[in-house]
């Protein structure tokens, strides 16, 4: 992805300039970076949902492990019942 350097940044300016006007130059500059901030927050509230997600998927599946060693000691406890009767 190419990077903006100075001279395409003074020509966005200009034009800016040029099309909004000076008055609204800096209301339009608050704009941009306000909706720059809530999209940042949008994205890392995302991604903190998705680890919570995650996380709570390890906790399930941690669970039925322990679930399912269970199930096979009573089993195993069960047939060595049987094998001494």
């Amino acid at each position: 992805m190419p990077r903006i350097g100075f001279p395409e940044l003074a020509i966005i300016l200009i034009i800016a300039l040029i099309v909004f006007g000076p008055g609204k130059l800096p209301s339009l500059g608050k704009s941009v970076g306000e909706t720059i901030k809530e999209f940042k927050k949008a994205s890392s509230e995302l991604l903190n949902d998705n680890k919570t997600e995650a996380k709570a998927e390890v906790k399930v599946a941690e669970t039925d492990v322990k679930a399912q060693e269970t199930k096979t000691e009573v089993k195993v406890e069960e047939t060595k019942k049987e094998e001494v009767k």
